[in-house]
């Protein structure tokens, strides 16, 4: 027996959906207005089809589905390719949104996107055999990165990431690796975003860029994904 998985996704219109899938390079292979409306979108092996409910809020939704791949960060870059084509620039904040590429403390990288219905499509590839959270870090700073990612990136709970960022970066008896402050940084900016608080935004940004200045050539070749998302947040 072979089967399938097709995600139904809502949205309250469907041509902002379609404009944004069709940006990532995937096709409109059906859509229909009546009796009700109804699209699906395809991309090589993904299929995400979506139906149109009126009274639908997008800004309110909690529809998700999870896409497997075997080259993530090939996605990841031709999503934001698309992206940034359609758009004028990388949609970090706000409907639409495309997050950070990032390796999760459950054996998998992945980045977070969210259309303009509000759903959450979950794109990752595993890099462990254990599904299970890895043990939080001892360390003060890397256990606060990792708690942090897991809300923001995981959960999608900025406001609950923000929260851990603020206390671990008001510290004054321990201070961070110039690599973890970067990190810490870049997320504050990243949920601080999400949240529609532009001032934090702006001030973490700032303090970010000087962080990365002060970055060993080693440091800054293990810190890739966050400068990459760094140079996103600038736009």
């Amino acid at each position: 027996m072979a089967e399938k998985t097709i995600p139904i996704l809502p949205c309250s219109t469907l041509q902002p959906v379609l404009d944004f899938y069709t940006a990532l390079g995937f096709e409109v292979t059906f859509r229909q207005k009546s009796p009700n409306p109804y699209a699906v979108v395809e991309r090589g092996g993904i299929e995400l089809q979506f139906f149109g409910l009126k009274q639908y809020d997008p800004a309110s939704s909690i529809s998700t589905c999870y896409v497997v791949t075997d080259d993530v960060d090939g996605l990841h870059e031709a999503f934001r390719t698309g992206l940034k084509a359609a758009y004028g620039r990388i949609p970090t904040r706000g409907l639409p949104r495309i997050g950070a590429l990032k390796d999760m403390s459950y054996g998998v990288r992945q980045f977070l996107m969210t259309d303009p219905g509000g759903n959450c499509v979950r794109v990752g590839q595993p890099i462990g055999d254990d599904p299970h959270h890895r043990p939080a870090p001892q360390e003060t700073f890397a256990r606060a990165l990792h708690h942090a990612a897991l809300f923001a990136d995981s959960k999608d709970d900025p406001a609950g990431a923000a929260k851990i960022l603020d206390r671990v970066l008001a510290l004054v008896d321990e201070r961070p690796t110039p690599g973890q402050l970067l990190r810490l940084l870049v997320l504050r900016a990243d949920v601080a975003g999400r949240l529609g608080d532009e001032g934090t935004a702006a001030k973490a940004l700032a303090e970010a860029d000087a962080a990365a200045g002060r970055l060993t050539p080693e440091e800054r070749a293990s810190a890739g994904d966050d400068l990459d998302r760094l140079e996103e947040l600038r736009d």
